[in-house]
């Protein structure tokens, strides 16, 4: 028999304690230290005016693509060409060539995987790992302050560089100034246009002349686009360097499907879906279902045309009140400045069951913002009726 003193014991905790961390403790304590995205709380039986999410949609369209993707689906399959016949349909409605089209498990997924390679890859595919190689230089990207919150994550995640150009105090951008740092200090540059949270997009002048003259790749992220007054899509055809990323959780409003595409030359498409992409990206249950929903775009159309009408309403009621600031924008949600009291009115409203994403300081000048998505025209009025009570 060992006997085992207290003694032992302690000294042999010491030496565990003491002991230096491994690279995987180490890379896991720097992934934990830098945080996720911020996902808004989950209030139970609240109105859902936080995530930007289409109510506009009603559940039927959902019920109605979901029943056809049910019955053209064998999930026991791996689906193969299934891919190929999404893409086939998004060409279709978008007048787009197919082959400028690669998509994704979200557009979240896309931008996460052209980040790794593009910003932090080498410049050639070399398998050489002798000393003379050297280490991949990491890109620096130019964007906006505010920008994408998950796309900044992920940046800080992969320690990605990032030149910011803040948004002035009406929440638009001096053109000028982003222009000249794009030119002078940046190797990739990334906006999203419609800006999510400001609302604002890029004038297509500025778009064109910044694509022009940047040498890099452009990443336009339109996950709001089709609420805004254009696209860039069709400028993939004349630049090489402009990758479109975009969504089917808004317009569509299939958020919970997980659906992404992506607008670029065909050597960029192609390298994406061939390469770089998952073998298979989506479930068959999502292909079936995104296939579907294209076929009845013109359902979403009109709903994005409500939309509008009802952002317009909306902005323009909460102007009336003279109480905060409220910004244009060309996206289904409106930010305001509510200013010192924002934690209250946030706090108001989910005590009246309506849940709107609480932001603080959005750029440099606004310390108090607010963000509510365009729902149905009850829920917007539900809503307005109670920033009425509030202001009483």
């Amino acid at each position: 028999m060992v006997l085992v003193t207290h003694t032992h014991i302690m000294r042999r905790s010491t030496s565990f304690a003491s002991k230096k961390p491994s690279w995987l403790e180490k890379r896991i304590s720097c992934i934990s230290a830098v945080g996720g995205y911020q996902k808004p709380d989950l209030l139970p039986d609240a109105l859902k005016l936080d995530s930007n999410e289409n109510y506009m949609i009603p559940k039927q369209f959902q019920s109605d693509v979901m029943s056809v993707a049910r019955k053209n689906a064998d999930v026991r399959a791996y689906p193969l060409g299934g891919v190929e016949r999404l893409v086939s349909a998004i060409s279709k409605a978008m007048r787009i060539p197919a082959q400028m089209i690669a998509v994704g498990n979200g557009s979240d997924q896309i931008l996460d995987m052209i980040l790794v390679h593009l910003a932090l890859c080498a410049d050639d595919c070399s398998s050489d790992l002798s000393p003379k190689r050297g280490k991949p230089k990491i890109k620096k990207i130019l964007t906006t302050d505010p920008t994408f919150g998950f796309f900044e994550d992920r940046c800080r995640l992969y320690g990605i560089p990032l030149i910011r150009v803040p948004y002035s105090k009406g929440m638009t951008l001096d053109i000028s100034e982003f222009t000249r740092l794009a030119s002078s200090k940046a190797d990739i540059i990334y906006l999203d246009s419609p800006n999510n949270p400001t609302g604002f997009q890029f004038p297509k002048h500025a778009i064109q002349k910044i694509v022009s003259d940047f040498k890099g790749p452009v990443i336009i992220d339109e996950a709001y686009g089709e609420f805004a007054s254009y696209s860039a899509s069709n400028m993939t055809r004349r630049h090489k360097n402009l990758i479109i990323v975009r969504t089917m959780s808004k317009s569509f409003g299939l958020a919970g499907l997980r659906l992404g595409y992506m607008i670029a030359d065909k050597a960029i498409a192609q390298a994406f879906s061939d390469v770089i992409q998952y073998p298979y990206p989506l479930s068959t249950i999502a292909i079936e279902s995104g296939i579907e929903a294209w076929r009845r775009v013109q359902h979403v159309r009109n709903a994005i045309e409500t939309i509008k009408s009802e952002r317009s309403r909306m902005i323009s009621t909460l102007r009336e009140y003279d109480a905060f600031e409220v910004f244009d924008s060309d996206a289904n949600f409106v930010l305001f400045d509510v200013g010192s009291a924002y934690k209250r009115v946030h706090s108001a409203l989910a005590e009246q069951g309506i849940s709107v994403r609480r932001l603080g300081a959005v750029g440099e000048q606004h310390k108090g913002c607010l963000r509510v998505s365009v729902g149905t025209r009850e829920m917007n009025s539900r809503f307005l009726l109670a920033i009425r009570d509030l202001l009483r």
